[in-house]
């Protein structure tokens, strides 16, 4: 099975994916409380974290590293998993984003000017008076 990145994880428990994403993190949180035999890791407890703290990458790579260990010790969880994976990422996909992260940079030093990074503009923008 592929590994679930992180900044999907953050995604969804963040909001940022729409409806779709909505509904995937939802389900993600059925897929989890369906219970794990004896013994076997729940991933419950990491799936609460991030949800409390959507933008911390640490908690995300924890549910990450919690879902691979259960999914590896359990083949009808690693399934689900699985099919629940590409459902995420068809949710990313039709967000029409990959991580989110937007990467900009401004270089040289001869620039006298206004310099404005943004992304997800929603509305006019104006400058000035």
């Amino acid at each position: 099975m592929e590994p679930i990145a992180p900044a999907l994880l953050m995604a969804l428990a963040g909001g940022t994916l729409g409806a779709a994403g909505q509904q995937a993190w939802a389900s993600l949180w059925s897929l989890v409380r369906r219970r794990p035999t004896a013994g076997e890791p729940c991933g419950e407890d990491e799936l609460a974290a991030l949800d409390s703290a959507q933008d911390e990458e640490t908690r995300a790579r924890e549910l990450a590293d919690a879902l691979a260990l259960r999914a590896r010790q359990d083949p009808a969880f690693a399934r689900a998993l699985n099919a629940w994976h590409r459902e995420a990422e068809a949710a990313r996909a039709s967000a029409g984003t990959s991580s989110g992260d937007v990467h900009n940079e401004i270089s040289g030093g001869t620039f006298h000017g206004v310099v404005v990074q943004a992304r997800d503009f929603n509305g006019p923008v104006s400058f000035g008076s």
